[in-house]
């Protein structure tokens, strides 16, 4: 029994040796993985020589605290000459628009700061690109789409035909209007137009302040279409046919800024967040101490990124269905 006992207590021991090996194994590794990806990748501001940093919005527009953030920091930055923002994007919220367009506003203040369009600009997309004093496109590029969108299903007939009908007490009758379950009453509809004008006016209001616009030039810009780049140079919606060499021209003539300097993409996302395998290794290594559901719950919020809702009024341009 002796023998049973002493074998049993020293393999237990072998084992929580490995399990710390182990442990260890995974943390060396997790932190490998974060030292490369931070050698490796952009500096972000933390780069000795001075360069020209180039941010890229491309696909819809959301608000992100996190990037509102970085672009605060790249305003400060001490070696960063001049930003170059590409723009591929058919918008997105109106709230995530304007807030992107306030930050690079503030960046535009401490930096010279030019837009690229590069396919599309429409929408959110637009507003991103008013942020800049010259903006630059290509002759077959899309600019424009100037209006606010509020798009909502209804299906009440369809539960009529299935014997289902939705019931709802409210505190009052707008409350939680339209609900897509019912026709949509007169007052309702009113309401949203509200918000709707409200918020065109808005928009309306940068492109005349920002692009310089009269009355008659605004009315015919902002009817909702959009336009290739060699239309917006006669609506004064863009200033410059070109891509990014005719954005370092206009800043080297224009903001006496080096073109010789080197154009650096800056990265406004932290990597930890953007490296998924990272999450995998530190779910592994939770896992390999026992703490499974803390496991369970970043391997969720993981997930949860790569989820992507709008909510709210849209600036959001999209071609009609032709199939």
């Amino acid at each position: 029994m002796s023998l049973d006992a002493d074998f049993i207590v020293d393999r237990r021991r072998t084992r929580r040796k490995l399990s710390f090996w182990r442990v260890a194994t995974i943390v060396l590794v997790v932190l490998g993985i974060a030292a490369a990806a931070a050698l490796t990748g952009n500096r972000n501001g933390f780069g000795v020589r001075p360069y020209i940093a180039r941010l890229t919005f491309s696909g819809l527009i959301r608000g992100d605290l996190n990037r509102t953030e970085q672009l605060d920091r790249l305003a400060r930055s001490s070696v960063i000459r001049a930003v170059i923002v590409h723009v591929d994007s058919p918008g997105g919220t109106t709230a995530g628009s304007e807030q992107l367009f306030n930050a690079l506003a503030r960046v535009r203040e401490k930096k010279p700061l030019v837009v690229v369009v590069d396919s599309l600009a429409a929408s959110g997309g637009y507003i991103t690109a008013l942020a800049s004093d010259h903006i630059v496109a290509q002759q077959t590029s899309l600019v424009g789409s100037i209006g606010v969108l509020f798009q909502f299903p209804n299906v009440g007939d369809l539960l009529g035909k299935l014997g289902v009908k939705m019931e709802a007490v409210k505190s009052t009758p707008l409350k939680a209007a339209p609900d897509g379950y019912e026709p949509t009453s007169p007052e309702a509809r009113a309401a949203l137009d509200s918000i709707i004008q409200d918020s065109y006016s808005w928009f309306k209001g940068i492109v005349r302040d920002r692009r310089h616009l009269d009355d008659a030039q605004l009315q015919t810009a902002a009817d909702g279409r959009v336009f290739t780049g060699h239309q917006a140079i006669d609506l004064k919606l863009i200033d410059e046919l070109g891509d990014e060499r005719t954005a370092l021209v206009w800043l080297g003539k224009e903001k006496n800024v080096d073109t010789n300097l080197p154009v650096r993409d800056y990265n406004l996302h932290s990597r930890l967040t953007d490296l998924t395998f990272l999450h995998a290794a530190a779910a592994t290594l939770l896992n390999a101490v026992g703490l499974n559901t803390l496991a369970e719950r970043l391997e969720l919020s993981a997930g949860a990124m790569q989820g992507f809702n709008l909510d709210g009024l849209l600036a959001l341009w999209h071609p009609a269905d032709t199939h």
